[in-house]
Protein backbone atom coordinates (compact mmCIF):
# COMPACT_ATOMS: atom_id res chain seq x y z
CA UNK A 1 0.00 0.00 0.00
CA UNK A 2 1.26 3.55 -0.79
CA UNK A 3 1.22 4.88 2.79
CA UNK A 4 1.11 8.41 3.78
CA UNK A 5 1.30 7.62 7.56
CA UNK A 6 3.31 3.81 8.19
CA UNK A 7 4.94 2.76 11.59
CA UNK A 8 7.14 0.23 11.61
CA UNK A 9 8.30 -1.77 13.85
CA UNK A 10 7.45 1.00 16.95
CA UNK A 11 8.69 0.32 20.53
CA UNK A 12 7.98 2.81 22.81
CA UNK A 13 9.20 2.37 26.45
CA UNK A 14 9.01 4.79 29.88
CA UNK A 15 12.05 4.22 31.76
CA UNK A 16 11.22 5.11 35.92
CA UNK A 17 14.45 6.11 36.76
CA UNK A 18 16.39 9.69 35.25
CA UNK A 19 19.26 10.02 33.18
CA UNK A 20 21.65 6.67 32.49
CA UNK A 21 20.14 4.26 35.01
CA UNK A 22 16.78 5.13 32.43
CA UNK A 23 18.65 4.59 29.37
CA UNK A 24 20.26 1.44 30.68
CA UNK A 25 17.29 0.19 32.00
CA UNK A 26 15.32 0.44 28.64
CA UNK A 27 18.33 -0.98 26.65
CA UNK A 28 17.96 -3.70 28.65
CA UNK A 29 14.05 -4.23 28.51
CA UNK A 30 14.30 -3.82 24.73
CA UNK A 31 16.87 -7.03 24.74
CA UNK A 32 14.81 -9.20 27.04
CA UNK A 33 11.82 -8.32 25.35
CA UNK A 34 13.55 -9.77 22.10
CA UNK A 35 14.72 -12.84 23.45
CA UNK A 36 11.02 -13.33 24.34
CA UNK A 37 11.28 -12.61 27.82
CA UNK A 38 7.21 -11.95 29.00
CA UNK A 39 6.19 -8.67 28.90
CA UNK A 40 4.99 -8.13 32.24
CA UNK A 41 7.77 -9.60 34.08
CA UNK A 42 10.05 -7.37 31.90
CA UNK A 43 7.56 -4.48 33.26
CA UNK A 44 7.63 -6.18 36.57
CA UNK A 45 11.64 -6.29 36.75
CA UNK A 46 13.03 -4.05 34.62
CA UNK A 47 11.70 -1.03 35.82
CA UNK A 48 10.20 0.76 32.60
CA UNK A 49 6.65 1.09 31.47
CA UNK A 50 6.02 -0.79 27.81
CA UNK A 51 3.61 1.57 26.35
CA UNK A 52 3.65 0.67 22.73
CA UNK A 53 5.61 -2.68 21.31
CA UNK A 54 6.36 -3.86 17.34
CA UNK A 55 3.72 -1.73 16.31
CA UNK A 56 2.98 -1.86 12.34
CA UNK A 57 0.66 0.31 10.78
CA UNK A 58 0.04 1.90 7.16
CA UNK A 59 -2.77 4.71 6.88
CA UNK A 60 -3.58 5.17 3.06
CA UNK A 61 -3.85 8.38 1.44
CA UNK A 62 -7.34 9.77 1.97
CA UNK A 63 -8.25 7.04 4.26
CA UNK A 64 -9.79 7.27 8.06
CA UNK A 65 -8.30 4.61 10.26
CA UNK A 66 -9.45 4.73 13.62
CA UNK A 67 -7.11 3.41 16.08
CA UNK A 68 -8.77 1.64 19.19
CA UNK A 69 -8.57 -0.27 22.32
CA UNK A 70 -9.04 -0.03 26.20
CA UNK A 71 -7.44 2.70 28.18
CA UNK A 72 -3.67 1.77 28.65
CA UNK A 73 -3.78 0.19 25.60
CA UNK A 74 -0.88 2.46 23.94
CA UNK A 75 -3.17 3.90 21.37
CA UNK A 76 -3.19 7.71 22.12
CA UNK A 77 0.84 7.11 23.01
CA UNK A 78 1.63 5.60 19.35
CA UNK A 79 -0.42 8.61 17.74
CA UNK A 80 1.46 10.67 19.75
CA UNK A 81 4.61 9.22 17.86
CA UNK A 82 3.16 10.67 14.53
CA UNK A 83 4.26 14.59 15.36
CA UNK A 84 6.83 14.00 17.76
CA UNK A 85 4.81 14.31 20.80
CA UNK A 86 6.10 11.01 21.96
CA UNK A 87 9.45 9.86 21.57
CA UNK A 88 9.97 6.70 20.01
CA UNK A 89 12.55 4.12 21.43
CA UNK A 90 12.64 2.42 18.43
CA UNK A 91 11.18 2.08 14.58
CA UNK A 92 9.98 4.42 12.15
CA UNK A 93 7.43 6.73 11.84
CA UNK A 94 7.12 7.57 8.12
CA UNK A 95 5.30 10.30 7.06
CA UNK A 96 4.98 10.76 3.51
CA UNK A 97 4.30 13.19 0.72
CA UNK A 98 4.73 15.22 -2.32
CA UNK A 99 8.10 16.58 -0.59
CA UNK A 100 9.59 13.42 -0.26
CA UNK A 101 9.48 10.88 2.99
CA UNK A 102 10.45 12.28 6.41
CA UNK A 103 11.57 9.75 9.36
CA UNK A 104 9.83 11.46 12.52
CA UNK A 105 10.94 9.47 14.74
CA UNK A 106 14.74 10.71 13.45
CA UNK A 107 14.59 14.08 12.61
CA UNK A 108 16.22 16.90 13.99
CA UNK A 109 13.87 19.65 15.64
CA UNK A 110 13.64 21.80 12.72
CA UNK A 111 12.50 19.06 10.19
CA UNK A 112 9.99 18.25 12.69
CA UNK A 113 8.78 21.96 13.19
CA UNK A 114 8.59 22.12 9.42
CA UNK A 115 6.68 19.17 9.60
CA UNK A 116 4.14 20.18 12.14
CA UNK A 117 3.50 23.42 10.39
CA UNK A 118 2.33 22.12 6.91
CA UNK A 119 2.15 18.41 6.70
CA UNK A 120 0.46 17.37 9.44
CA UNK A 121 -1.93 18.39 12.32
CA UNK A 122 -3.86 17.42 15.30
CA UNK A 123 -7.32 17.94 17.01
CA UNK A 124 -7.38 16.97 20.56
CA UNK A 125 -9.77 15.50 22.76
CA UNK A 126 -10.40 18.76 24.71
CA UNK A 127 -10.30 21.13 21.72
CA UNK A 128 -7.48 23.12 23.59
CA UNK A 129 -8.80 26.60 22.32
CA UNK A 130 -6.93 30.09 23.59
CA UNK A 131 -9.71 31.60 25.47
CA UNK A 132 -8.45 34.77 25.08
CA UNK A 133 -8.68 35.18 21.47
CA UNK A 134 -11.75 34.50 19.10
CA UNK A 135 -13.20 32.06 17.09
CA UNK A 136 -11.52 33.34 14.06
CA UNK A 137 -8.77 33.64 15.31
CA UNK A 138 -8.19 30.50 17.27
CA UNK A 139 -8.42 28.79 13.54
CA UNK A 140 -5.94 30.94 11.98
CA UNK A 141 -3.17 30.04 14.73
CA UNK A 142 -1.53 27.70 13.09
CA UNK A 143 -1.49 30.07 9.78
CA UNK A 144 0.07 32.78 12.02
CA UNK A 145 2.73 30.89 13.38
CA UNK A 146 3.66 29.77 9.85
CA UNK A 147 4.39 33.35 8.91
CA UNK A 148 1.23 33.76 6.32
CA UNK A 149 0.09 36.91 5.46
CA UNK A 150 -2.99 38.28 7.47
CA UNK A 151 -4.71 38.67 4.24
CA UNK A 152 -4.19 35.14 3.56
CA UNK A 153 -5.29 33.93 6.94
CA UNK A 154 -8.31 35.67 6.50
CA UNK A 155 -9.33 34.49 3.41
CA UNK A 156 -8.50 30.77 4.67
CA UNK A 157 -10.15 31.17 7.80
CA UNK A 158 -13.21 32.13 6.32
CA UNK A 159 -12.97 29.41 4.09
CA UNK A 160 -12.42 26.48 6.84
CA UNK A 161 -15.36 28.24 9.50
CA UNK A 162 -17.85 28.19 6.64
CA UNK A 163 -16.74 24.33 5.99
CA UNK A 164 -17.45 23.37 9.35
CA UNK A 165 -20.56 25.22 9.57
CA UNK A 166 -19.33 28.45 11.79
CA UNK A 167 -18.72 31.26 9.58
CA UNK A 168 -21.22 33.38 11.83
CA UNK A 169 -19.31 32.78 14.79
CA UNK A 170 -15.92 34.23 13.60
CA UNK A 171 -15.38 37.30 15.89
CA UNK A 172 -17.07 35.19 19.00
CA UNK A 173 -15.49 34.47 22.30
CA UNK A 174 -14.74 30.95 22.78
CA UNK A 175 -16.59 30.46 25.93
CA UNK A 176 -19.71 31.34 24.02
CA UNK A 177 -19.60 28.51 22.01
CA UNK A 178 -21.00 24.73 22.91
CA UNK A 179 -18.67 22.14 23.85
CA UNK A 180 -19.68 20.29 19.89
CA UNK A 181 -19.21 23.57 18.59
CA UNK A 182 -15.37 24.44 20.18
CA UNK A 183 -14.54 20.91 18.62
CA UNK A 184 -15.66 22.17 14.96
CA UNK A 185 -13.32 25.28 15.51
CA UNK A 186 -10.48 22.50 16.77
CA UNK A 187 -11.43 20.86 13.46
CA UNK A 188 -11.53 24.32 11.31
CA UNK A 189 -7.85 24.88 12.95
CA UNK A 190 -6.45 21.63 11.57
CA UNK A 191 -8.32 21.93 8.13
CA UNK A 192 -6.52 25.48 7.86
CA UNK A 193 -3.21 24.44 7.50
CA UNK A 194 -4.47 22.24 4.67
CA UNK A 195 -2.19 18.93 6.05
CA UNK A 196 -2.10 15.89 4.40
CA UNK A 197 -2.50 14.26 7.66
CA UNK A 198 -5.23 14.61 10.42
CA UNK A 199 -4.26 13.08 14.12
CA UNK A 200 -7.35 13.16 15.91
CA UNK A 201 -7.02 11.70 20.01
CA UNK A 202 -11.23 10.95 20.69
CA UNK A 203 -12.16 14.28 19.98
CA UNK A 204 -16.02 13.44 20.92
CA UNK A 205 -15.43 11.28 23.43
CA UNK A 206 -16.31 14.14 26.18
CA UNK A 207 -19.28 14.94 24.45
CA UNK A 208 -22.78 14.16 25.29
CA UNK A 209 -24.72 11.41 22.89
CA UNK A 210 -26.01 13.10 20.47
CA UNK A 211 -23.24 15.89 19.97
CA UNK A 212 -21.30 13.13 19.46
CA UNK A 213 -23.43 11.38 16.74
CA UNK A 214 -23.71 14.97 15.03
CA UNK A 215 -20.28 15.62 15.06
CA UNK A 216 -19.54 12.51 13.83
CA UNK A 217 -21.94 12.30 10.77
CA UNK A 218 -20.54 15.56 9.99
CA UNK A 219 -16.44 14.55 9.85
CA UNK A 220 -17.53 11.99 7.75
CA UNK A 221 -19.29 14.33 5.11
CA UNK A 222 -16.22 16.91 5.55
CA UNK A 223 -14.41 13.97 4.88
CA UNK A 224 -16.10 13.31 1.61
CA UNK A 225 -15.26 16.56 0.41
CA UNK A 226 -11.58 16.99 1.85
CA UNK A 227 -9.85 13.31 1.83
CA UNK A 228 -8.25 14.12 4.36
CA UNK A 229 -5.50 10.84 6.03
CA UNK A 230 -6.74 10.44 9.07
CA UNK A 231 -5.78 8.83 12.27
CA UNK A 232 -8.25 8.62 14.55
CA UNK A 233 -8.26 7.34 18.24
CA UNK A 234 -11.33 5.88 19.98
CA UNK A 235 -12.01 3.74 22.33
CA UNK A 236 -15.78 3.37 21.04
CA UNK A 237 -16.03 -0.09 18.30
CA UNK A 238 -19.38 1.89 17.53
CA UNK A 239 -17.75 5.11 16.39
CA UNK A 240 -14.50 3.37 14.90
CA UNK A 241 -17.52 1.42 12.91
CA UNK A 242 -19.04 4.01 11.84
CA UNK A 243 -16.76 6.54 10.93
CA UNK A 244 -13.50 4.22 9.78
CA UNK A 245 -12.76 2.85 6.40
CA UNK A 246 -9.87 0.78 8.54
CA UNK A 247 -9.93 -0.42 12.52
CA UNK A 248 -6.40 -1.25 14.47
CA UNK A 249 -7.24 -2.84 17.75
CA UNK A 250 -4.37 -2.51 20.34
CA UNK A 251 -3.96 -4.34 23.47
CA UNK A 252 -0.87 -3.79 25.94
CA UNK A 253 0.59 -2.18 23.50
CA UNK A 254 0.48 -3.95 20.80
CA UNK A 255 -1.86 -3.79 17.35
CA UNK A 256 -3.48 -7.31 17.62
CA UNK A 257 -5.57 -6.47 14.04
CA UNK A 258 -5.94 -4.40 11.69
CA UNK A 259 -8.90 -4.78 9.04
CA UNK A 260 -11.93 -3.33 7.59
CA UNK A 261 -14.92 -3.06 9.56
CA UNK A 262 -16.62 -6.38 8.30
CA UNK A 263 -13.35 -7.80 9.13
CA UNK A 264 -13.03 -6.81 12.96
CA UNK A 265 -17.07 -7.39 13.44
CA UNK A 266 -17.08 -10.87 11.97
CA UNK A 267 -13.68 -12.34 11.62
CA UNK A 268 -12.28 -11.30 15.18
CA UNK A 269 -8.44 -12.25 15.15
CA UNK A 270 -8.65 -13.19 19.05
CA UNK A 271 -10.62 -13.38 21.78
CA UNK A 272 -9.82 -10.13 22.86
CA UNK A 273 -10.76 -8.51 19.96
CA UNK A 274 -14.15 -10.85 19.78
CA UNK A 275 -14.27 -8.98 24.08
CA UNK A 276 -14.44 -5.44 21.69
CA UNK A 277 -17.31 -6.89 18.85
CA UNK A 278 -19.62 -7.85 21.85
CA UNK A 279 -20.47 -5.21 23.33
CA UNK A 280 -20.90 -3.40 20.05
CA UNK A 281 -25.01 -2.49 18.94
CA UNK A 282 -25.40 -4.50 15.90
CA UNK A 283 -27.97 -3.06 14.73
CA UNK A 284 -26.65 0.23 14.07
CA UNK A 285 -23.09 -0.33 13.97
CA UNK A 286 -23.23 -3.20 11.08
CA UNK A 287 -24.12 -1.98 7.44
CA UNK A 288 -25.92 -3.78 4.87
CA UNK A 289 -22.10 -4.12 2.71
CA UNK A 290 -20.99 -6.11 6.06
CA UNK A 291 -23.98 -8.38 6.40
CA UNK A 292 -24.54 -8.98 2.82
CA UNK A 293 -23.70 -11.81 0.23
CA UNK A 294 -21.57 -10.65 -2.41
CA UNK A 295 -23.14 -11.89 -5.91
CA UNK A 296 -22.22 -10.88 -9.90
CA UNK A 297 -24.06 -7.37 -10.50
CA UNK A 298 -24.74 -8.79 -13.71
CA UNK A 299 -26.61 -11.53 -12.03
CA UNK A 300 -30.48 -11.62 -12.79
CA UNK A 301 -32.47 -10.49 -9.67
CA UNK A 302 -36.43 -10.72 -8.78
CA UNK A 303 -37.99 -7.51 -9.63
CA UNK A 304 -40.43 -7.53 -7.17
CA UNK A 305 -37.61 -7.92 -4.56
CA UNK A 306 -36.51 -4.25 -2.22
CA UNK A 307 -33.41 -2.57 -2.27
CA UNK A 308 -31.12 -0.88 0.13
CA UNK A 309 -28.27 1.09 0.14
CA UNK A 310 -24.88 -0.45 0.79
CA UNK A 311 -24.16 1.82 3.68
CA UNK A 312 -27.80 1.19 5.39
CA UNK A 313 -27.75 -0.17 9.06
CA UNK A 314 -28.53 -3.10 10.13
CA UNK A 315 -31.58 -1.88 11.63
CA UNK A 316 -32.76 -0.96 8.36
CA UNK A 317 -32.24 -3.97 6.73
CA UNK A 318 -34.12 -5.79 9.24
CA UNK A 319 -37.14 -3.81 8.91
CA UNK A 320 -37.72 -4.06 5.18
CA UNK A 321 -36.84 -7.73 5.12
CA UNK A 322 -39.74 -8.06 7.85
CA UNK A 323 -41.96 -5.53 5.74
CA UNK A 324 -41.63 -7.30 2.57
CA UNK A 325 -41.18 -10.52 3.36
CA UNK A 326 -38.15 -11.16 0.39
CA UNK A 327 -34.99 -10.91 0.48
CA UNK A 328 -33.25 -8.19 -0.08
CA UNK A 329 -31.10 -6.46 -2.60
CA UNK A 330 -27.74 -4.19 -1.66
CA UNK A 331 -26.75 -1.13 -3.92
CA UNK A 332 -23.84 0.56 -4.04
CA UNK A 333 -23.83 4.14 -6.75
CA UNK A 334 -26.15 2.24 -8.54
CA UNK A 335 -24.98 -1.09 -8.88
CA UNK A 336 -26.58 -4.02 -7.89
CA UNK A 337 -23.34 -5.61 -5.73
CA UNK A 338 -24.95 -8.34 -3.03
CA UNK A 339 -27.99 -9.80 -1.30
CA UNK A 340 -29.44 -10.43 2.55
CA UNK A 341 -31.65 -12.92 3.52
CA UNK A 342 -32.79 -14.50 6.97
CA UNK A 343 -29.32 -16.32 6.83
CA UNK A 344 -27.18 -13.57 6.46
CA UNK A 345 -29.16 -11.30 8.99
CA UNK A 346 -28.79 -13.90 11.39
CA UNK A 347 -25.16 -14.77 10.47
CA UNK A 348 -24.04 -11.12 11.44
CA UNK A 349 -25.88 -10.79 14.76
CA UNK A 350 -23.92 -14.29 16.12
CA UNK A 351 -20.79 -12.01 14.79
CA UNK A 352 -19.26 -15.18 13.03
CA UNK A 353 -17.59 -15.17 9.84
CA UNK A 354 -19.52 -17.53 7.13
CA UNK A 355 -17.92 -20.82 6.51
Amino acid sequence: MNAALEFRKVDVLFPRAPGREGAESVRQALTRLDAGVDQARVVVDGGVTVAVRGADLAVAPGEICVLMGLSGSGKSTLLRTANGLTPVTRGEVLLNGPDGRIDIARCDARALAAARRRRISMVFQQAALLPWRTVEENVGLGLELRGESAADRARIVAEKLELVGLADWAQRRIDELSGGMQQRVGLARAFATDADVLLMDEPFSALDPLIRCRLQNELILLQERVRKTILFVSHDLDEALRIGDRIAIMDQGRIVQTGTPQDIVLRPADPRVAEFVQHMNPLTALTAAMVMRPIDPSSPCDDSWSTIPADADLQSLIRLRQTTGRPVVVSDAGQIVGICDTAEILQALSSRAAP
